[in-house]
């Protein structure tokens, strides 16, 4: 009878069973790292022990809600000296009842707060408090260009309608949103006026531009394109995922007109590209229209602000990471969002359908109020998801061009990496998340009046510093990265994130008293995570061309939040790489730079094509040991290579 079995069938048989059931040990470790076995479907815990991550109770269901993020090693919550303890703080914990405002104690730029009549809409409440919301539709509901966030209050508005149908909960329409029962609203406007980073490194360049004058006419190129008005302007324009920055220039001097910037209406699709993209995909045209109507609402105020006609305005040059760049121009970026993360235009660029990367189209055809003969322009894009303004910004620091080993870092929601040697470059992005920009951070602000911007532990408190000396309101991320190394260095807490108060179960740390601003567990996590991504993009590049960081000649730091960042603060917690730190410099808006520099010298846009096919893109997931460094770069310390 054995004669007639099939050995080699027999064989793969039982390796198919060790694979499965090797896949199923592996699932197993890896749910063990990220849920706990006691937090059931609706994130509720069922242990009936204590342990730290458990929350107040959830009124409907008797059981305390489970405030692990899910993405670290759970275990250590159990590890409590005394288990009874901790059960008996968690039910007189969840015996007081807190009555408070929701979301009033976070500041929003722009936000307000008022008691509102019935009858009346978002838009009229606004009215009432002089803020400004963009609509030009007659607020009919058909432009898109009005929709708030609801910070509060929402049970006293009428449901959405047909009209809010592309909207996300806790976002509305000002002109459709009705109060329907008279109670306290509160409510954020989404084209604010944060500070902005339109300050940068200005290198010199004597204007060649694309389009110029000879007598009463305008040329581009060889084309005469139209008589002279009295003007030849471009716009330079950085559309960032939290923040878009611009700059008016004169393209016969050189000069800039004026600059301005505002927060990316972008928000109510998501905090960052991949929410973004998501939204793109169930609602496509939205999010282009969101960003160009407040284009043209920017275009319009900086021109009268200098008191020139738009109609004057004949190049307009857009930078900004692969997703932002190409939903201003309404390029579909599902491709983006799926491996392997790129734009369409490098999937057209390899296929031969399409020379490079750059965009060129009409701005009339894009939708912006510019003359009837500009055009808008883009840099090519570097790879995935290093995108234009990275490209840009190479270019403003000359960074092709200078010798020795560089490092450029753009620090944000997404920060990139660049690294170069005499002989390679290499280059990366780091989905940090809006973690340091005032997102998933409970008193984390964008940079803004009243927002924390430095910070010392001294004595039983801290001593601070805001913007505009204003009343502290929260807390930006210059701010945040003090904290966190101020208490780390004060043994507040541990490397792991850990608050050592109360011997280890303090869920948060008072900051200051009033108002009260406090940083919570949760908050350190996200903040670990966020400054985890740029320490793995820092970290795996410098190893891969076996650099250390004390031996890199150049490290250029780009954009707002670098911009006030303190330097040693960054490296104890690991943020920043262990660079000599007289070596580093901060250039500032460096896209908006680069922009500002393409669009006055157009022999530099050649330069910039010839730089991205110098590069390579690096991919930091498929490192062997990513999982290994990602979890050493979510303790708060400084790097070791």
């Amino acid at each position: 009878m054995s004669e007639g079995i099939d050995r080699q069938a027999v064989e793969q048989r039982r390796a198919r069973l060790t694979r499965i059931f090797a896949e199923i040990v592996e699932h197993a470790q890896v749910q063990c790292l990220s849920r706990c076995p006691y937090r059931d479907r609706r994130d509720l815990c069922t242990a009936r022990f204590g342990c730290r991550n458990q929350g107040p109770l959830d009124s409907d269901h008797g059981l305390p809600i489970c405030q692990c993020d899910g993405k670290l090693d759970y275990r250590g919550a159990w590890e409590v000296a005394d288990p009874e303890e901790v059960l008996a703080q968690w039910r007189a914990d969840s015996q007081q009842k807190v009555v408070e405002i929701e979301s009033e104690k976070r500041a929003r730029p722009g936000a307000f707060h008022c008691d509102a009549e019935v009858g009346a809409t978002l838009f009229d409440l606004a009215d009432n408090q002089n803020v400004r919301i963009d609509s030009s539709c007659g607020r009919t509901g058909s432009c898109h260009e009005c929709v708030v966030e609801v910070l509060s209050g929402a049970e006293f508005l009428r449901d959405a309608g047909d009209a809010e149908g592309f909207l996300q909960d806790g976002f509305r329409l000002a002109c459709q949103a009705q109060v329907i029962t008279a109670g306290r609203i509160g409510v954020a406007p989404l084209r604010r006026a944060p500070r902005v980073l339109v300050e940068h490194v200005r290198g010199d360049v004597a204007p060649r531009p694309s389009v110029f004058r000879r007598g009463d006419e305008v040329f581009r190129g060889d084309e005469v394109i139209d008589k002279w008005r009295g003007r030849l302007l471009g716009i330079a324009v950085d559309v960032g995922t939290t923040t878009v920055a611009t700059e008016l220039l004169d393209l016969e001097t050189g000069g800039t007109l004026c600059r301005g910037g505002f927060e990316n209406p972008q928000r109510f699709g998501g905090s960052d590209v991949i929410s973004r993209v998501s939204y793109d995909a169930n609602h496509p045209g939205e999010l282009h229209g969101a960003i160009v109507k407040a284009l043209n609402n920017e275009i319009q105020g900086l021109c009268q602000q200098a008191d020139v006609s738009r109609h004057t305005l004949y190049e307009v040059m857009l930078v900004g990471n692969s997703t932002m760049r190409d939903l201003v121009f309404g390029l579909d970026v599902q491709t983006i969002g799926q491996r392997p993360y790129k734009s369409l235009t490098e999937h057209e660029t390899a296929a031969g359908s399409r020379g490079g990367t750059g965009l060129e189209i009409s701005a009339r055809r894009l939708g912006l109020l510019a003359s009837s003969y500009a055009r808008a322009f883009s840099p090519p894009l570097i790879a995935s998801h290093v995108g234009a303004d990275i490209a840009a910004g190479l270019v403003a620091c000359d960074f092709d061009r200078r010798t020795g080993t560089r490092v450029f870092l753009d620090i944000g929601t997404n920060t990139e990496v660049v690294i170069a040697t005499p002989e390679r470059m290499v280059a990366a992005s780091c989905p940090a998340g809006p973690a340091f920009e005032g997102g998933l951070v409970e008193f984390g602000l964008p940079a803004c009046d009243g927002a924390i911007d430095s910070l010392k532990a001294v004595g039983n408190g801290f001593q601070y510093t805001t913007l505009a000396d204003a009343e502290p309101v929260g807390i930006c991320g210059s701010g945040l990265v003090d904290l966190l190394a101020e208490l780390k260095r004060t043994a507040q807490m541990t490397p792991l994130g850990v608050f050592t108060a109360k011997g280890g179960r303090a869920r948060e740390i008072p900051v200051v008293d009033d108002p009260a601003i406090t940083l919570s567990r949760m908050d350190a996590s996200h903040l670990a995570q966020a400054k985890a991504a740029s320490f793995c993009g820092q970290f795996i590049l410098l190893r891969m061309l076996e650099m250390e960081p004390r031996d890199v000649d150049h490290i250029f730091l780009a954009g707002g939040f670098a911009d006030s960042i303190d330097i040693d603060a960054a490296i104890s917690i690991g943020f920043l790489a262990p660079y000599a730190t007289d070596r580093v410099r901060r250039i500032g808006n460096a896209a908006l730079e680069g922009a500002r520099q393409l669009i006055l010298d157009a022999d530099r846009q050649e330069r910039v094509a010839r730089l991205v096919e110098e590069i390579e893109h690096v991919e930091l997931e498929t490192a062997d040991d990513f999982f290994e460094v990602f979890t050493e770069a979510c303790q708060f310390k400084p790097m070791r290579m």
